[in-house]
């Protein structure tokens, strides 16, 4: 596993302690459809909240959420619709996203972004 891989895990682990801090379930991690990855499924309540996460090191090229493009914001909502396809979803939805940095003791700031993105309609 890469270093960067790493601290997309680590970052991915301090995330669902984060949310299940905040109360919200996790459903799933890293599910996968085609080509896109959800790295967080939860749930708060009745709403099903689909999670990106990103993690780095250093903010010298820019905070980690800016690395997100549409075409990936996309592909995170085309798995977001076959995984309410696939548990029969009839409740709310939101899209977040948690950003990251670790200092060099590999403490997280998490910062979360709430209803970071919204589906095309």
């Amino acid at each position: 596993m890469s270093k960067q891989q790493e601290l997309g895990k680590l970052g991915e682990d301090a995330a669902c302690v984060f949310l299940e801090n905040l109360g919200y379930k996790i459903l799933e991690r890293n599910w996968r459809f085609s080509k896109a990855e959800i790295d967080i499924i939860a749930k708060e309540k009745e709403v099903l909240i689909f999670v990106e996460v990103k993690a780095k090191s250093y903010t010298f090229y820019g905070s980690p959420e800016e690395s997100i493009s549409a075409y990936k914001e996309n592909l995170i909502i085309d798995a977001a619709s076959q995984y309410m396809i696939k548990v029969n979803h009839d409740w709310e939805i939101r899209f977040d996203i948690i950003s990251i940095v670790f200092d060099k003791q590999l403490k997280p700031e998490i910062t979360h972004y709430k209803d970071a993105f919204y589906p095309s309609i």
